[in-house]
């Protein structure tokens, strides 16, 4: 997820534009630049860093010119580096673009262009747009037509914003599956990623839909669909937020907003260069012994991906606690050994300390993350990126839930790779696969309210149990550690089938036991548990589908979800533990984006 912004007026366009980056950051902090169209010519400055760092070097309040554009980025294609960043220009260095999304298509459109003659000069997805423009333009066409021409080639997501000497007042813009905002003003007009970028300058918003093309000027704007070209009219809205409130996209706190967003993170979650998830896939099946590594959510992750693993590729893997996998496994490993690790930061401490140990054992070493040039992804001989952008709240949420999707994608290709499940099995798990951002989407409208109300209930509890059988004790250990980082409730999970093991022991009347319970073949051993649990005086809450009417008539309190593939359940059926830590944190008076003793990435044993 990157910012990107654009201004056309009277006025010098570089420090509104520093201004609207500097609100931007929270979507991306890894590299900024700024394009402007100056005296016939598109002057671009640009580098690795945060924006007052970049501006303290380049000085990019000074740049000349009253139209341009500018970026801040998270990377989701090349490392945070100078050349990297955007903008991004053509051959001729007469157009310039920022990107916000996932090309899928881009090394397809990227071989093209080379053959072409095109010399591009990062390895991001996004050049590629500047170069099928400038394309365009050699074969014959004017600006606009080459740009939508242009956008029509794209496969995947995007929120693009083009400046060109071709057409100095202008700036071209477009989305799909990205938001983009125009912002209308007097004498000047602004296009955003978000309205955080607009919001000092105009309240008068133009929220741009699905497949809409802009042409904006200083004095108005014109609004095309790109698909046909017909021009199309949308209402302008005024939007009244404070500043703090726009970066929040009018949500409370960071925490909830990213809860809320998890359908577009998973859909860019699911846009992986597919030749990246193949090679993991055929260098997983090469291994005697596969361990999957992680710590915290990671982790948590780790263990619901071993089932996919298990249940879709018929490939047996180890999920470990990164701080415990020297002790435990690290005798026993060398060079047939295949070590997947899972960190959102790539940068953590004990994750690393385990993969350096593995590689000096010649371990093969593969990566999940969501940062390029992360210390992950230069000791991994092959990564993958979860894609689900930068993360404010210290409580992962988005994270959980895109790795989750990340390993389900690659357990379904290597299930591919080693023929071991009918076609139409995978068939069929590849299309709820493809539906998860739209379940969870459902869920999100289905369990909030109730959530809620439950969130007053457990906050005055003592402590919480938390139970599954499956793929949805990795679930259960999710829910466990969301609530005790916000809520500061002590939270007991156990695979459920262990429950007489132990923690029957300590429940007594009025103590909250909550069930992960999809419709899988665990239904009926759940329904066992549950009524022992009862039995003790429990109040039972369990999360379950909401056609099973059996079980709403046996819990206390019942918490409906949409229909999900059993193995996929992670994805969605954490979503109300996520709502119910950040509720009951709420009810507690705690500061769901500021959890005590916590911090997002820990890089120090």
């Amino acid at each position: 997820m990157c910012g990107i912004v654009g201004y056309t007026g009277a006025e010098s366009a570089a420090p509104v534009l520093l201004r609207a980056l500097k609100r931007l950051e929270y979507r991306g902090y890894d590299s900024a630049g700024v394009a402007t169209v100056y005296a016939g010519e598109v002057v671009v400055r640009k580098d690795a860093g945060r924006v007052d760092e970049i501006n303290a070097r380049l000085k990019l309040e000074s740049m000349p010119g009253t139209v341009g554009i500018a970026h801040t980025r998270w990377a989701t294609h090349g490392a945070p580096t100078a050349q990297n960043a955007h903008p991004h220009t053509d051959c001729s260095g007469r157009i310039a673009i920022v990107h916000n999304g996932v090309i899928e298509n881009y090394l397809a459109l990227k071989k093209e262009l080379l053959d072409l003659d095109h010399s591009l000069a990062s390895r991001t997805d996004s050049e590629v747009v500047a170069h099928l423009v400038e394309e365009y333009l050699r074969r014959g066409e004017q600006l606009e037509q080459a740009f939508r021409k242009a956008l029509q080639r794209l496969e995947g997501s995007y929120a693009v914003a083009l400046v060109s000497s071709l057409s100095p007042e202008k700036i071209l813009a477009a989305r799909r599956e990205a938001p983009l905002i125009i912002g209308a003003g007097k004498g000047f007009n602004m296009v955003a990623s978000d309205i955080t970028a607009l919001i000092e300058m105009t309240k008068e918003m133009v929220f741009l839909h699905d497949g809409d093309m802009a042409v904006l000027t200083g004095s108005g704007y014109r609004i095309l669909r790109i698909d046909t070209g017909e021009v199309v009219e949308r209402p302008v809205k005024v939007v009244e937020l404070t500043v703090e409130m726009a970066e929040k996209q009018g949500y409370p706190h960071f925490m909830l907003k990213e809860i809320f967003e998890q359908p577009e993170t998973l859909r860019n979650s699911l846009r992986l260069q597919i030749e990246y998830v193949d090679l993991l896939a055929e260098l997983l099946d090469r291994g005697r012994t596969v361990f999957l590594i992680g710590a915290g959510t990671s982790y948590n992750a780790c263990v619901a991906g071993s089932y996919l693993f298990s249940q879709i590729a018929r490939l047996p893997t180890l999920p470990v606690i990164a701080s415990e996998f020297i002790p435990n496994y690290g005798a026993s490993i060398g060079v047939d050994t295949v070590i997947l690790a899972v960190s959102q930061s790539g940068e953590t401490a004990d994750v690393l300390s385990a993969l350096e140990y593995a590689r000096m054992r010649a371990c093969t070493i593969l990566g999940i993350t969501n940062t390029v040039g992360s210390t992950l992804t230069r000791v991994s001989r092959a990564y993958v990126l979860q894609n689900s952008g930068p993360e404010i709240g210290v409580a992962a949420t988005k994270t959980f839930t895109s790795q989750v999707l990340v390993l389900a994608k690659i357990a379904l290709r290597l299930a591919r790779l080693r023929g071991k499940i009918a076609q139409y099995e995978i068939d069929e798990f590849n299309s709820w696969l493809e539906r998860v951002p739209q379940t969870v989407a459902e869920a999100l409208t289905m369990v909030n309210e109730p959530v809620r109300r439950l969130a007053e209930r457990i906050a005055e509890s003592r402590v919480v149990f938390i139970l599954g059988r499956g793929v949805s004790y990795s679930t259960a250990l999710e829910g466990r550690l969301k609530i005790m980082e916000l809520s500061y409730i002590p939270c007991i999970t156990y695979p459920a089938g262990e429950s007489k093991h132990g923690p029957i022991s300590v429940i007594e009347g009025g103590v909250p036991v909550i069930f992960v319970a999809p419709p899988d073949e665990y239904r009926k051993q759940n329904i066992g548990s549950i009524m022992e649990m009862k039995a003790r005086g429990a109040y039972t809450v369990v999360v379950g589908d909401a056609s099973d009417q059996e079980l709403k008539q046996l819990a206390d309190y019942y918490i409906e979800m949409p229909k999900i593939h059993p193995l996929l359940s992670p994805t969605t059926y954490t979503i109300p533990f996520q709502l119910l830590a950040y509720y009951t944190a709420l009810a507690k008076g705690h500061d769901p984006d500021k959890p005590r003793n916590l911090a997002k990435s820990i890089t120090v044993p």
